[in-house]
């Protein structure tokens, strides 16, 4: 089956056109700046030919228009006809506890998920415009959405409840929900496929860091607990969310600096993280080269950001009751060498003992283990591959609907 997957921002679309029986991408793109001066699109075939179109997207649904019209285009496409797209799979960020699988888009579907935006206010709305314009431009194409939310929704009661009155989340949903499902979920498979084990079997502790970042327990296949919460704002230090902190901070914050709910949103989400702290910069790259030129809040941006994911992985490996692999990935997870040794600094008591020169040398992109042969925990480098978990889960929900 041949997917389009399409993962739908505030003022992009990115999309990756994948043949789910070669399990390879046929094309990849990116439409950005949508509904603001300078958008284009930019698209890359699998033999590396790439186009880059400028042009007034003013929504999301003249952005799908572009995004249909490089995959036809004669000069620069993949395909001779829309008919050659079999089926739609979408990114969709919080199904809150309404889906705890991916779901067969209908009316019923995005009347749900419509319901579900005040949990997820920044994501689900552009979601949302993505299915809408991808169903008026391809009405007979069926369609599916993966959660974020999915991979963590068999968490125990334990891990996801909060302590607030339960009233909380019997009438609103207040509860740990985790994000980043399907990057946790591709990374575990793999983990499990390159050590030839039973997933059943296996105690891995997933740590997708990127721009945004989390750690999932992974226990016999299932995430057990997360570090991302009601939202993706709790949990890791990240690029420009303040993760942990003591919710007294905010009503204190607001008070002293006359603030409303919008800004204080804004400060927690866009304002804070390693841009906060350092006052340089949310790119773990330019953090790392602040540092080599003596930077000091850079330093200690960097210092924070891995103090954290070592008490995470301390602590999931005690949730776990031990733990057989750690895996990162995600942009700063698959390429820096120096904040994997700062993460697993001093963890020899827990039986990690990381290979200097293996975690040094690993080639960016690629996957393998950086862990030294006297480690009893393996630790392991894998790229994430979250569009293809949506073709996949895309291909199987839409066969099971046609048969």
């Amino acid at each position: 089956m041949k997917v389009l997957v399409i993962n739908s921002g505030s003022s992009s679309v990115k999309y990756q056109f994948i043949d789910t029986e070669t399990r390879t991408s046929i094309a990849r793109g990116l439409v950005d700046r949508i509904g603001l001066q300078g958008s284009s699109l930019k698209q890359e075939r699998v033999d590396g030919h790439k186009i880059h179109l400028s042009g007034d997207i003013i929504d999301h649904q003249m952005a799908l228009e572009y995004v249909l019209a490089g995959l036809v285009s004669t000069n620069h496409g993949v395909i001779r006809d829309l008919s050659e797209i079999d089926a739609v799979g979408h990114r969709l960020v919080h199904g809150g506890e309404h889906f705890k699988d991916s779901v067969l888009i209908t009316d019923k579907v995005m009347e749900v998920l419509h319901e579900c935006i005040d949990l997820a206010p920044l994501h689900n709305p552009p979601n949302i415009k993505g299915i809408t314009a991808a169903r008026h431009h391809l009405p007979n194409v069926p369609m599916v959405g993966v959660f974020d939310t999915a991979f963590h929704s068999k968490m125990p009661d334990h891990a996801y409840i909060y302590g607030l009155p339960y009233v909380l989340y019997k009438r609103h949903g207040i509860r740990r929900y985790g994000f980043h499902g399907t990057s946790h979920y591709f990374v575990s498979r793999r983990f499990r496929d390159l050590v030839n084990l039973d997933i059943r079997d296996l105690k891995i502790i997933t740590c997708h860091l990127g721009n945004g970042c989390s750690i999932a327990a992974v226990k016999n296949g299932y995430s057990i607990d997360t570090s991302m919460g009601f939202t993706p704002l709790e949990g890791l230090l990240m690029g420009t969310r303040s993760g942990d902190l003591d919710p007294g901070i905010l009503p204190h914050v607001m008070a002293k600096e006359e603030l409303e709910i919008r800004e204080i949103n804004a400060m927690l989400n866009k304002h804070s993280g390693l841009v906060g702290i350092s006052g340089l910069s949310s790119d773990m790259r330019e953090i790392e080269q602040a540092m080599e030129e003596g930077n000091k809040r850079a330093e200690l941006a960097f210092n924070i950001f891995a103090y954290r994911v070592r008490k995470y992985i301390a602590a999931y490996a005690a949730a776990l009751g031990g733990a057989d692999g750690i895996v990162f990935t995600g942009g700063i997870g698959e390429n820096s060498p120096l904040l994997r040794e700062k993460c697993l600094l001093d963890m020899e008591f827990m039986g990690v003992e990381l290979d200097s020169s293996l975690n040094q040398d690993h080639p960016r992109g690629s996957e393998g283990f950086i862990h030294s042969p006297q480690s009893r925990i393996k630790v392991a480098v894998i790229p994430t591959n979250e569009e293809l978990v949506i073709a996949i889960d895309t291909d199987k929900i839409v066969s099971k609907a046609l048969n």
